[in-house]
């Protein structure tokens, strides 16, 4: 079954749209996560959902044993380029049995998580992440958006230009997901993308661990680690281990 985040994000468009996204930022989170963490120079990561590859790249070159999957074929021939001797890519639907580790941390970043349909589907992705930690010592870094404040400054119309594409964006809340709908024209053909993601907030993180036998060890609400405010803060950061 075709799903919107299989078409969408292995489209040249999407990598249009999105091209804006802040390497520094990354950074930024992954050297104060890595601090945060102690994370032994040993350690094996898995950057689940890794995109291009940015945070396994720079993960990668600060010395750790990195592993980066993604759904999207395009965006993992992309990453395959920068591939070395502690640094390897693989597509994988993170629903799915993984086929490489355990590992000492999993980071499942930038809000790569809630794409699902059903919450069977998030369950079975969690149970996936738990069964790929090693133990009792593993860790699993979700970064989400906080959905409090996402829908509280929902920008419903936007426009923006790019490359000579006008992509309009709309935005809605509907049964429990924050949806994009992205219509543009390129050579005279007319595109239509939707993005919808699960608005979950803490307390639904919590509900989920609880049934997969997750425990929350920590929470913040910004990429520099400071604490969580369902109000003002911009992410919804979540560490968790196998209870």
């Amino acid at each position: 079954m075709s799903t919107w985040f299989a078409t969408w994000f292995d489209s040249s468009y999407y990598h249009l749209l999105y091209q804006h996204r802040d390497d520094k930022e990354a950074q930024f989170f992954m050297d104060n996560l890595v601090q945060h963490l102690a994370v032994p120079q040993q350690a094996k990561i898995l950057d689940l959902a890794c995109g291009k590859g940015r945070h396994s790249i720079y993960l990668a070159d600060k010395g750790f044993d990195v592993v980066g999957v993604d759904l999207s074929p395009e965006s993992i021939e992309h990453a395959q380029q920068f591939e070395h001797k502690h640094l390897h890519f693989a597509t994988h639907d993170m629903r799915m049995p993984l086929t490489v580790g355990p590992f000492d941390y999993i980071f499942n970043l930038f809000t790569s998580f809630g794409y699902f349909p059903t919450e069977e589907e998030h369950l079975q992705t969690l149970q996936e992440m738990k069964k790929g930690l090693k133990v009792p010592n593993g860790r699993l870094v979700i970064d989400f958006f906080n959905a409090h404040k996402v829908i509280q400054q929902l920008v419903l119309t936007e426009e923006k230009t790019l490359s000579g594409i006008t992509f309009k964006i709309n935005r809605s809340v509907e049964n429990g997901y924050i949806l994009k709908d992205i219509r543009f024209e390129d050579n005279g053909e007319k595109f239509y993308f939707q993005e919808k993601v699960r608005a979950f907030t803490l307390e639904d993180f919590k509900r989920l661990f609880e049934q997969v036998g997750l425990e929350l060890v920590a929470t913040f609400g910004g990429f520099d680690l400071s604490s969580y405010d369902p109000v003002h803060s911009e992410r919804l950061i979540l560490v968790v281990k196998s209870c």
